[in-house]
């Protein structure tokens, strides 16, 4: 994989703006990229390899956006029980990968993120009281993991979640950060476990870095100008255009 991906101009072009269009939207939003950057590159890489690439833009992406928010000491005292029990279940999820038909779980994926962001957007609320914050995190942890695992997305449920307890938008940012960043190294540890991860794949998905970040650095500029209100609209029109987008992509994979 990583051999055609040096020396395809072709591949390397599409690989570039794949992954400057999700940093894009990650620098906007605070996701996606591993969701933009597998579903499109498994058109052209397959799923494993495409899961690979993701791994260095996805964790120093993350790296930045969870480390660097200054509210890290607060949200990592708030959400530890969360964000634990979603990285220990991550491994359950990428053995699952192993055994269903490509596909399923992009179409699973997408009906959670639609499910979940129409009703919000037509007006719906989504509010956890204070004393389900731990036992109702802990659970959504073990669902992210496990569905971390299966796609390479560490968006669903845990970024419902961290909407529904009620985050400012620079901590929600924060927070999906250190969810993504825990998801994205123990990723990186289950796929190396399965055999999938080799030192030229690592640094092809080093060198796609460069387009991300600046991708992410765009987002961000944008994001800076957009208020409050209109950021938590963006983030749900951006999960219900995801699901809209894994939808078919799953559906088309299951019958390929």
């Amino acid at each position: 994989m990583s051999e055609i991906l040096f020396t395809d101009p072709a591949l390397v072009l599409v690989a570039t703006l794949v992954f400057l269009t999700a940093g894009v939207i990650k620098g906007l939003v605070g996701f996606g990229l591993p969701t933009i950057g597998l579903g499109l590159m498994t058109v052209f890489v397959g799923v494993e390899a495409a899961m690979v690439l993701i791994l260095w833009p996805a964790f120093l992406t993350n790296f930045w956006q969870g480390l660097f928010g200054g509210h890290l000491r607060s949200l990592l005292s708030r959400l530890w029980p969360f964000l634990i029990s979603s990285v220990l279940m991550l491994g359950a999820g990428t053995l699952i990968l192993t055994k269903l038909p490509e596909g399923a779980a992009d179409v699973l994926l997408g009906l959670l993120m639609i499910a979940y962001a129409v009703p919000l957007l037509a007006g719906a609320l989504l509010v956890l009281p204070a004393r389900l914050t731990t036992p109702v995190g802990i659970v959504t942890g073990l669902v992210n993991g496990v569905l971390a695992g299966l796609t390479g997305s560490y968006t669903v449920p845990g970024v419902m979640y961290l909407q529904a307890i009620g985050l400012p938008r620079d901590q929600l940012i924060q927070a999906m950060g250190l969810l993504f960043l825990l998801s994205t190294l123990a990723l990186g540890a289950s796929l190396g476990s399965f055999g999938l991860v080799g030192g030229r794949e690592a640094i092809a998905s080093l060198a796609l870095c460069i387009p991300a970040l600046s991708g992410v650095w765009l987002g961000q500029t944008i994001r800076r100008k957009v208020s409050e209100a209109a950021f938590r609209r963006l983030v749900l029109a951006a999960i219900l255009a995801l699901g809209l987008y894994l939808l078919p992509l799953g559906a088309w994979r299951l019958m390929a």
